[in-house]
């Protein structure tokens, strides 16, 4: 695992140990509660490298599916599931993901 060590993931999340080489958390990420982040397919046995820009936060229970490559300083809103590669500075909600326009 390529985790920077100033990334806070709480003890609940779920970081995929099944391919650990596959995760790349950058600095300053916030990773809440329940969240998953995962580099493996075990249907269709294959493994993704999935990366966690800078200034992330991720909130409770969103899902980062394999594979997926997020920008530095988005915001995945709880109960998010991140179905595709987001650029620097996004900011989503729903299942799947879509980008939120700021209030």
């Amino acid at each position: 695992m390529d985790i920077h060590p100033s990334a806070w993931i709480a003890a609940s999340a779920y970081i995929d140990r099944t391919w650990p080489r596959g995760i790349h958390i950058g600095e300053n990420c916030v990773i809440d509660e329940e969240a998953s982040v995962l580099t493996h397919d075990m249907t269709r046995g294959i493994y993704f490298d999935t990366r966690i820009g800078s200034d992330t936060v991720i909130g409770v229970r969103a899902i980062i599916m394999p594979g997926i490559t997020i920008g530095a300083g988005s915001v995945i809103e709880p109960g998010a599931v991140v179905t595709r590669d987001l650029p620097e500075g996004s900011r989503v909600r729903g299942n799947p993901a879509r980008q939120v326009e700021d209030d």
